[in-house]
């Protein structure tokens, strides 16, 4: 028999609470991931999960929430907690090894209050002068959380990232900022499903177009994420990471989209 796994987000400060309903088994494991991958990337400081219309037909299916935290843990957006299984399922529940709260304000109460004074975030057009805006984001970001040293990396990234939406995506984005202890966390998400890639060389005197390279150098992780109707590609920054002078003025290749 066929099954599918719906999500329904709904405002219920001071989170977003997505609902989960449906039976969730092998066959459906890939509809919730595409679900809360998709809500997540509206990157919320954290999402609250109700699955108590979630119907677990294979407890083994449950590891694929496992999965959508790993894929978003390097993203500003943080933390991801379950509430409310039905009786049921309670036990599945618990062996999950998932963090899983009775009740949707139990589940609140182990998030705490939102700290908005660590996260920035802003949605754009593909348009010109978007990755100057978006290094005002992030210039910003850095002055407010005293992290000058991470200012240049920063806008690296984020022009590099920006950039290729304008260049090759062409969709609205949303660029987003945090800080997680010493590290600053740099995610822009778009709307087409194609992976970045390199796709050659550009003059060393080019402004911008250096593309996964460059990030490389000056980021300490990067990576992409598809979702069902776009991707997400984020950089973390840290403190103690230095690029090499040779990388830093070797050849770049260019970020581009298949």
């Amino acid at each position: 028999m066929p099954t599918d796994v719906r999500c329904q987000v709904v405002s219920w400060e001071p989170y977003p609470v997505a609902s989960l309903v449906g039976t969730l088994d092998g066959h459906s494991m890939e509809a919730a991931r595409d679900a809360l991958l998709g809500c997540l990337a509206d990157q919320p400081e954290a999402v609250v999960v109700d699955v108590s219309g979630l119907t677990v037909a294979d407890p083994e299916a449950l590891s694929v929430f496992t999965v959508v935290a790993e894929e978003a843990a390097e993203w500003p957006v943080a933390r991801l907690i379950f509430c409310e299984p039905p009786p049921r399922d309670v036990a599945a529940w618990r062996g999950s090894g998932l963090a899983v709260a009775p009740t949707r304000r139990d589940a609140v109460a182990r998030l705490g209050a939102p700290g908005p004074d660590n996260r920035m975030a802003a949605d754009m057009e593909p348009a010109v002068g978007a990755a100057r805006r978006a290094r005002e984001l992030v210039t910003e970001a850095c002055a407010r959380w005293d992290r000058p040293e991470l200012a240049g990396s920063a806008c690296i990234v984020v022009t590099e990232l920006v950039n290729n939406v304008v260049a090759h995506a062409m969709t609205p984005m949303m660029v987003s900022v945090a800080l997680r202890g010493a590290d600053m966390l740099i995610a822009v998400r778009d709307h087409s499903r194609a992976e970045p890639r390199f796709v050659g060389m550009v003059p060393p005197t080019s402004y911008g177009g250096r593309g996964l390279l460059l990030i490389d150098t000056v980021a300490s992780r990067w990576g992409s994420t598809t979702l069902a109707d776009g991707k997400v590609v984020w950089a973390v920054l840290s403190p103690e990471h230095e690029p090499l002078e040779s990388e830093a003025s070797g050849p770049r290749g260019t970020l581009s989209r298949r």
